[in-house]
């Protein structure tokens, strides 16, 4: 995998081993409740670009009875817009902690704040002056569809706090963006 000019050096490798270590191992540890959401986050800019990709949320009975959720999510134009298409290809990297509001429920309003990485492959030289990085900074607020199946439906509205215009910051990082996320529980949880 290249990204950004060089080669990862096989942290790509390294973070596949630990997901599935963490998909392997039981729900029952010490006793504790976990949950291992693993799903498709799709996602669209308002005026511009669908970017798709995964998700991963981790809870346990330690992280406030299994409120708080935290969470990596991958998301690009490469699985949306920019597939057989000469849109800009970008790249969101985020970590993310969730907070579920009513978690008996079958519908859970929560809360969701993002940091990550952003960048856009502007490819031609002409570009080059253009910045096409940024740290990423997004608050959410969504619903999630808890059904009695380990299967789990989140849609939320969320907003980029850093965007830019080209010159001071990457001018395809738009404010506001919508998200579905569909995703399965991993992990069963303990009687």
């Amino acid at each position: 995998m290249r990204f950004l000019g060089y080669s990862d050096g096989g942290s790509t490798k390294i973070f596949l081993l630990i997901f599935f270590l963490i998909l392997l191992s039981s729900g029952d540890v010490f006793g504790q409740n976990k949950v291992l959401d693993v799903g498709f986050r799709f996602q669209k800019s308002v005026n511009l670009y669908y970017e798709n990709g995964i998700s991963v949320q981790y809870t346990d009975d330690n992280l406030i009875s299994q409120r708080l959720f935290i969470g990596f999510s991958y998301v690009s134009t490469r699985l949306g817009s920019a597939w057989g298409s000469n849109a800009i290809t970008q790249d969101n990297f985020f970590l993310s902690s969730t907070y579920i509001f009513r978690p008996e429920k079958t519908i859970q309003p929560f809360g969701r704040l993002n940091a990550g990485f952003f960048y856009a492959d502007l490819e031609e030289e002409i570009f080059s002056d253009l910045s096409n990085t940024s740290i990423l900074l997004s608050p959410e607020a969504g619903l999630s569809f808890n059904t009695k199946s380990p299967f789990k439906l989140a849609a939320s509205l969320g907003y980029n706090i850093l965007t830019g215009d080209g010159v001071k910051g990457p001018g395809t990082l738009y404010p506001v963006f919508l998200q579905t996320t569909l995703s399965w529980n991993f992990i069963k949880p303990t009687e």
